[in-house]
């Protein structure tokens, strides 16, 4: 039975949602200052549960492209992230993060041959501003490592997501499968950053363990799973502006769990991102032109055969035992 629209959207907006709590988890729960250990605790533990759960591996190209995907969603992205989170102050790099769609909008143009419309590009600024209103604050200069990590850290996830949807998946695999690979590979690629900067991992108690285990299974292994679950079903652009909802959550879960106060700057900007973020659903890009359409779908171009990077099955054949 279809999953109906808002269904879908709401259970792909769980991840972004899930990803506003690592904050206030790690600064609450994690031993300090391990920002790759975390990473890497994050991707290889969710990574490994969910190749079991799945008992599928890559097979022929997937070999590649599951590490390069990996690399992109996990592997480099996780460590520019917290990179950019140190090194930035109050919140920037959050605002560059929320102009992820923006990002893809470009991307698409170039892998998809999709053209944004200009209501997407102003939502996305619109998107980006709103976030900017809740999580800037005065600080001092700008670290320029700090903001080229910001911006590396965005647009590789924005590429990552794009080349997600840009080769599916393999036939008979589904969306478990392909996450795993790419959360195994992505923290395979940060274990020996990890022991290089930091060294040994550090001692655990009880609140750390129950850290680690939060962010690995439900911060990473599900909201993950939804995550890629959703790019296989809704456009690139469409799943990229649920993105707000993190630095969204982060804020309200600042408000409630942490005491932090919000002003009524804060509320108006959160209101922004939101309303961005649902306009964003209804977003539209333009169809690719027919030579870029049949390059893309498969067909016969000037007596060339265009294999399709997206092999488009049945949804019965697509539907893996791993697949809800």
């Amino acid at each position: 039975m279809a999953m109906s629209r808002p269904a879908l959207i709401t259970l792909t907006a769980l991840a972004p949602v899930s990803w506003g709590t690592t904050y206030a988890v790690t600064t609450e729960f994690l031993p300090p200052d391990r920002p790759l250990f975390t990473a890497l605790m994050r991707a290889l533990p969710a990574g490994l549960l969910l190749l079991a759960l799945a008992r599928v591996l890559p097979r022929g190209a997937w070999w590649w492209k599951a590490a390069v995907l990996g690399a992109l969603n996990i592997g480099a992205f996780f460590p520019l992230l917290f990179l950019s989170a140190y090194r930035l102050p109050g919140g920037l790099a959050a605002v560059v993060g929320s102009a992820g769609p923006l990002f893809v909008a470009g991307l698409s143009v170039l892998l998809l041959g999709q053209r944004p419309s200009a209501r997407t590009l102003v939502t996305g600024a619109v998107a980006a501003f709103g976030v900017s209103l809740v999580v800037l604050k005065a600080a001092g200069s700008l670290d320029t490592l700090g903001l080229l990590a910001a911006v590396a850290s965005t647009a590789s996830m924005s590429t990552g997501t794009v080349l997600t949807q840009r080769w599916g998946r393999p036939e008979g695999v589904g969306p478990l499968a392909l996450t795993g690979w790419q959360l195994t590979a992505g923290g395979l690629l940060i274990a020996p950053l990890a022991f290089l900067v930091e060294g040994a991992p550090p001692a655990l108690d009880g609140p750390a363990v129950g850290g680690y285990l939060y962010l690995a299974v439900a911060n990473t292994a599900l909201a993950y799973w939804l995550w890629f679950r959703g790019i296989g079903r809704m456009t690139a652009t469409q799943v990229t502006f649920l993105g707000p909802l993190s630095p969204l959550t982060a804020a309200v879960v600042g408000w409630v769990a942490l005491g932090q106060a919000l002003t009524a700057v804060q509320l108006v900007g959160m209101g922004l991102a939101f309303g961005a973020t649902v306009a964003g659903q209804f977003a539209s890009v333009s169809k690719p032109p027919r030579m870029a359409a049949m390059l893309l779908e498969g067909g016969d171009v000037g007596g060339l055969v265009a294999v399709p990077p997206t092999r488009q099955v049945s949804a019965a054949v697509r539907k893996g035992p791993e697949e809800a």
